[in-house]
């Protein structure tokens, strides 16, 4: 697409938020106000996040958030959002304090740039019967290319012949599932326990991990019970700022910042791409723990905002690069 066209069109959708109604502040949920969390035994761990985008010019404020049900709690991650910032509002499901089927409304309260409310809704069933503990697979922060074990206890009280005969996990992930403990009690009903090992590969990628290992069991009822798992597996290059603030600028107006990249070893720049052509590099030489790399942006002659993804590739293998995001305005230029 013709470069002009492209920066005419962002700088359409830049939009001024509408003095009345609340359909501009539910607009930036993207139509996703609704989450199921399913089946969650009890103890586990079941968060959602709903993410919301401010498409406007002027900032957005949450002022605070509420639920109906004690079942949810939500939580504001990022209270104020410039053009084009990304907010969280985080449902926690409550599965060591409520049981059964449960379903919660979440009001967004913002305050400005206008009033408005935005409801979101959570659901699910949460059982009695199977415990986890802990409530989750939390690898923590660990290195790309570094292996990690944990490990996780599951209790079940009920049927007597109750049993974990299979499991789903995602790619990079091993577990296996042991039996410890199978009790026949007075009442006839069965006191079972397993001992679930996760194994996070070497070659897991970097990045937040948030996914889910299912526990398939003989109960036709339920069959499946989830279980997340998350963590971080850090890069073994990183840049700062993640997001780089280029400014307000006059067409054709240059600025120059710094990119700093840093790894715990030694290691060479290999090339330093953009996805537009109004950035320029200066790529460092040599081997080192930490390079500077300056950015410079020439502004062009469209008005608009601009969001230009930086790639940095290094000598320390394969998905050692680090990435970044670049922003700018252009201003309209004076008549004059």
């Amino acid at each position: 697409m013709n470069r002009r066209i492209l920066l005419f069109l962002m700088f359409s959708a830049f939009a001024a938020v509408p003095c009345s109604g609340k359909e501009w502040a539910k607009k930036m949920f993207d139509g996703n106000v609704e989450h199921d969390f399913g089946t969650v035994a009890r103890g586990g761990k079941a968060e959602f996040d709903f993410v919301l985008q401010n498409l406007y010019k002027e900032d957005v404020h949450i002022a605070s958030v509420r639920s109906s049900c004690g079942c949810t709690t939500p939580v504001i991650i990022n209270d104020t959002l410039k053009t084009w910032e990304k907010g969280i509002i985080r449902a926690k499901f409550n599965s060591r304090t409520h049981i059964g089927k449960k379903k919660a409304t979440i009001t967004v309260v913002i305050d400005r740039p206008y009033p408005a409310e935005v409801q979101l809704t959570v659901a699910g069933y949460i059982r009695s019967d199977v415990v986890l503990d802990p409530g989750s697979v939390d690898v923590g922060e660990v290195d790309a290319g570094t292996p990690v074990a944990k490990v996780l206890n599951i209790k079940y009280a009920g049927r007597k012949d109750w049993k974990i005969i299979g499991v789903e996990s995602p790619d990079n992930v091993a577990v296996r599932v042991r039996e410890t403990r199978r009790d026949l009690m007075a009442d006839g009903k069965g006191r079972i326990a397993y001992k679930m090992q996760v194994q996070l590969s070497g070659d897991a990628p970097t990045g937040y991990l948030m996914d889910q290992i299912f526990l398939v069991t003989n109960d036709k009822r339920l069959k499946k019970i989830p279980v997340t798992m998350q963590g971080r597996v850090l890069s073994s290059v990183t840049v700062s700022p993640e997001t780089l603030a280029l400014g307000s600028l006059k067409p054709g107006q240059k600025i120059t910042k710094q990119l700093v990249v840093r790894s715990k070893r030694p290691f060479s720049v290999t090339d330093v791409s953009c996805d537009g052509d109004c950035l320029s590099f200066k790529n460092p030489a040599g081997a080192k723990k930490l390079h500077m790399i300056p950015v410079t942006f020439t502004a062009g002659e469209e008005p608009g905002t601009l969001a230009m993804k930086i790639n940095i590739a290094t000598d320390l293998g394969k998905g050692a690069v680090a990435k970044c995001t670049a922003t700018a305005s252009i201003r309209e230029p004076r008549e004059g």
